[in-house]
């Protein structure tokens, strides 16, 4: 699914490449699930981080990179410590702050070697902290939090009054669901993946979500069409998410349909927003009443194999100046709130909260990093669109009646599961369908019953591939003498999908089966494992996604077809539960997508 253009207003350049500079660079990537832009490289090193200043004699160089949001802050306390000539075992600490995107570093840390040229690391979120810890393994240390600033809805004074602002309280369901109802009021966010705040607000939308709607599938079913209309107009970051507001407050610019009208944000980029007088017209916040997101700025240590002993203490000293009084004073002046999350009158009332909003209730528990995992694989395909070679197991034990279901066999469950997953899927997705069984005739173990296209696209009898394909799976019926050609009938589909791969989408094989391989002639699980580790390509990736029904389907050797091409194996013991398992490990795969 493309994103709508967005404003052609001014957004603050990125730093690029910089010719001259020394070897030990940084390479940072630019994306978290979604494909990485080659030849993005941002150098930290002692080239771009000049250090100086008036306190005299010799001098702990600590070099910090910060969130962009709050390195203003972080650079006036620096400032100050080098004018009062702060020290750090008797040698003056001179500090240089570099501003950089908190997702810019964390995909730095996937490069190896990792050799970051700074010593100190405050992102907005402690969520990046921990991708980087569970995923890249890389060692950081969370030294303690510096501010706090809470998510909430900005929106111009036009578009707040007719929410009933700041009389009318919401639940985050409620608030998504009155901005996204018609065309009167366009509401923005910064790409989950790019944002921690777009991340996070995904993450309270899928709580709240998950607390009205009855069961597990249903409430997965309502964030995911949620987060395909935040995503149609979505921001590549949060600074050009803030340009999408408009830029002054004529109705006519208030109303302009390139424009949003509401935005999810912190409270202090509402803040900073408010303050500048070439903002645009000052935003109202509404705080959702069931427990707001809250960005926590860790101040985060990075075991970097050339920091010093000096260093160390100096990150240490560092952290104490922003700790104290006077530096907590200075992140006030710029819109954050203290560590503890306690509102600032000031602060709220300049960012645009009254009173009755519940900006001072507790924010809620944070997302574990599992659930954020799965929030970014249902990003990741709401944005691309998925391309998914389907094959379905129509070997005879197929047949066997499922316990509990009136006697209706494995295939009747599985088929009819299937069709529901149909329906969660847009119109520009593609998605095929082929059987295999041992007795299907010809040389072959597996047919291929529907082509994998677009599910809009039509036929020649006028008729769309989304109706061909559910008459398709519809079809399908255990083989009376068939067995399990699993081995060769996954080889032939990995090809296919392979030499088919579509640039762009989420490209994945979904493997159904119910037993073990039962073609001895075919290829064997050794041989299959080493074609399927030649035919992988990380920058191509193919995930295959096996959904192991009932007690005789082969893990073990599913696990291994798998591994190699970055895929998983699933045991799947009600057949009637296919779509909700096939649709988790979907998600689960985009969320480890191409970075």
């Amino acid at each position: 699914m493309g994103r709508h253009s967005l404003p052609d207003g001014p957004v603050p350049a990125r730093t690029g490449a910089r010719r001259g500079v020394p070897p030990r660079t940084l390479v940072l990537a630019a994306g978290v699930a979604l494909a990485v832009a080659a030849g993005a490289v941002v150098a930290l090193d002692t080239g771009l981080l000049a250090f100086g200043g008036p306190c005299g004699g010799e001098a702990t160089q600590l070099a910090v990179a910060a969130s962009p949001d709050i390195a203003p802050a972080i650079e006036a306390v620096a400032e100050s410590a080098r004018k009062e000539a702060i020290r750090t075992d008797g040698r003056c600490l001179d500090v240089k702050v570099t501003p950089r995107a908190a997702h810019e570093i964390a995909d730095a840390f996937a490069q190896r070697p990792v050799d970051p040229e700074f010593q100190v690391w405050i992102p907005d979120s402690s969520l990046w902290v921990d991708r980087v810890g569970a995923e890249r393994g890389t060692p950081l240390a969370t030294a303690g939090t510096l501010a706090s600033s809470p998510v909430a809805l900005g929106a111009v004074p036009q578009a707040a009054r007719s929410l009933g602002w700041p009389a009318k309280t919401y639940t985050w369901t409620e608030l998504t669901r009155a901005t996204t109802s018609g065309d009167a009021l366009h509401l923005g966010v910064a790409d989950p993946s790019h944002s921690a705040t777009g991340l996070l607000s995904l993450a309270r939308l899928s709580a709240a979500d998950a607390k009205a709607a009855p069961d597990p599938a249903a409430a997965d079913t309502r964030t995911a069409a949620t987060a395909r209309l935040l995503n149609q107009r979505a921001a590549e970051d949060d600074r050009q998410a803030m340009a999408t507001l408009p830029r002054d407050g004529s109705t006519a610019e208030q109303r302009n349909p390139r424009r949003n009208q509401a935005l999810l944000l912190s409270e202090q980029a509402a803040f900073a927003h408010n303050r500048r007088a070439d903002g645009g017209p000052e935003l109202d916040l509404l705080y959702p009443k069931d427990g707001t997101a809250r960005l926590d700025y860790p101040y985060t240590l990075v075991d970097n194999s050339e920091t010093s002993p000096d260093q160390s203490r100096a990150a240490n000293r560092f952290m104490t100046l922003l700790s104290e009084p006077a530096g907590q004073r200075e992140l006030r002046r710029s819109g954050f709130r203290g560590p503890n999350g306690e509102a600032d009158p000031k602060v709220v009332r300049a960012a645009g909260g009254r009173a009755p909003q519940p900006y001072s209730a507790d924010a809620a528990e944070p997302p574990t990093a599992k659930e954020l995992q799965a929030l970014m694989g249902m990003w990741t395909i709401t944005v691309q669109s998925a391309r998914l070679s389907t094959v379905v197991d129509a070997s005879s034990s197929m047949s066997a009646p499922v316990p509990g279901h009136s006697g209706r066999s494995r295939m009747d469950l599985a088929k009819n599961s299937l069709l529901q997953a149909l329906t969660t899927f847009t119109s520009d997705d593609e998605i095929g369908l082929w059987k295999f069984a041992t007795s299907l005739g010809g040389d072959t173990d597996y047919v291929e019953l529907s082509p994998t296209e677009r599910l809009g696209g039509r036929g020649k009898d006028g008729g769309t591939h989304r109706e061909a394909l559910a008459g398709a799976f519809r079809s399908l019926a255990p083989e009376p003498q068939g067995a399990t050609g699993l081995y060769d009938t996954t080889l032939a589909a990995y090809e296919k999908a392979r030499s088919s791969y579509a640039s762009g989408k989420f490209n994945a094989l979904v493997v159904v089966t119910d037993g073990t391989n039962d073609d001895a002639h075919g290829i064997g699980l050794d041989a299959l494992v080493s074609k399927l580790e030649k035919l992988s390509d990380p920058k191509r990736p193919v995930p295959l996604i096996a959904l192991a029904v009932g007690p005789e389907a082969d893990t073990s050797a599913l696990a291994r077809l798998a591994a190699p091409t970055g895929g998983s194996t699933h045991r799947v013991s009600d057949p009637s539960q296919i779509h909700q398992v096939m649709l988790k490990a979907i998600m689960a795969a985009g969320g480890d997508g191409p970075r």
